[in-house]
């Protein structure tokens, strides 16, 4: 075996049906006395729900979080925690919020707690993303994850049934490209495995009765995991096209990830061949790319970039932006290589071959 380095940097993870119920003593737990609940504007009921929870350790809600994270948005928020003399950020919701509770502890330092209510796996990264002018900036830091969070099932019983299958494929597309990742070591590629087959077990369960909690919770499990393993790998070609093509052209994040997998696993399945056979096996399948593009086509998700809204005027650009500042890839990154591929994924052409 080569050698490797292992870094979890992973936060406390409290998972469970009816694990919300702990959520004013993991708050107490961080010394925290002055929460700001965020979230978006669609969840803000629950957002209410954690607030009324935490008692006198509440501080006020904050339910305007939306996609991208628009840095003008970011600038609301923070200044929004710093009058209230908030002391630590509750995260409501699903990589949006989660994305502005990071760009608040950017700037101060404050405590996240995640309530995940989607299968995004943000909170489980020290991955930040900004959108400024038209253009998507993402690093890492040490201060964005999350110290806790809350993984309570239960909570994503009301996420639609297309947001919720959109939202695993996302999550999947972190463990794959995690698997060969210029970082991965065998135990990032082993809890990437097990994401992956986590949620091929539990996205069937949700389409056939998305009230099933123990398909919930398959997929909150594979969620944790796929996120965890982003945690700790280097971004890929994956990661790029979908922060070029969310940032620039405000696509949906889950289901930019959902369309693209499928090509870009295509794309790189001659140059990892190992990485390919542990999809294969967390699915049980010979062939990756053709039981991902199955496994949609059954699910009903998203197949092209057009249904997205993505015009093929904007392609080249997007190829362009891609090659800007690209990132390690095991298969080379060519203009011509990323145009075709986006090309493929406009009209959700596949070469499963």
């Amino acid at each position: 075996m080569r050698s490797f380095t292992f870094d979890a940097s992973t936060g406390r993870v409290v998972f469970g049906a009816g694990a919300i119920d702990y959520l004013p003593s993991e708050v107490e737990r961080l010394g925290a006395s002055r929460a700001l609940v965020l979230s978006t504007p669609q969840q803000a009921r629950i957002a209410s729900d954690l607030s009324m929870r935490l008692g006198e350790r509440r501080v006020g809600i904050h339910p305007h979080a939306v996609m991208h994270v628009p840095i003008e948005v970011a600038r609301t928020a923070i200044e929004e925690a710093g009058r209230l003399g908030a002391d630590c950020v509750i995260a409501a919701g699903g990589g949006s919020t989660i994305g502005l509770a990071k760009a608040i502890a950017l700037q101060s330092a404050l405590p996240i707690l995640a309530v995940p209510t989607t299968y995004a796996g943000s909170e489980m990264t020290p991955i930040y993303g900004l959108t400024e002018e038209g253009l998507k900036k993402t690093g890492r830091d040490a201060r964005v994850l999350p110290k806790t969070v809350i993984y309570d099932p239960c909570l994503t019983l009301d996420l639609p049934l297309k947001m919720s299958i959109t939202s695993g494929f996302n999550a999947i597309a972190h463990a794959a490209e995690a698997l060969y990742a210029d970082n991965a070591n065998p135990i990032s590629k082993l809890m990437a495995e097990e994401g992956i087959r986590a949620l091929v077990r539990g996205l069937p369960g949700l389409r056939e009765d998305p009230q099933d909690l123990n398909s919930r919770s398959h997929c909150l499990y594979g969620a944790w995991l796929c996120g965890a393993v982003l945690g700790m790998s280097n971004m890929a070609l994956h990661h790029k096209l979908c922060h070029v093509l969310g940032g620039t052209w405000n696509l949906p994040r889950a289901e930019i990830h959902t369309v693209i997998l499928p090509h870009v696993l295509a794309y790189n399945a001659a140059a990892v061949p190992d990485a390919m056979e542990r999809i294969e096996r967390a699915m049980g399948t010979p062939n990756a790319v053709s039981a991902i593009v199955a496994l949609m086509q059954r699910l009903g998700t998203p197949m092209s970039l057009e249904e997205l809204g993505m015009k093929r005027a904007d392609l080249v650009r997007a190829a362009l932006l891609v090659m800007e500042l690209p990132y390690h890839n095991p298969r080379p990154v060519t203009y011509e290589g990323v145009l075709a591929l986006v090309e493929d994924a406009l009209m959700g052409r596949v070469d499963c071959s």
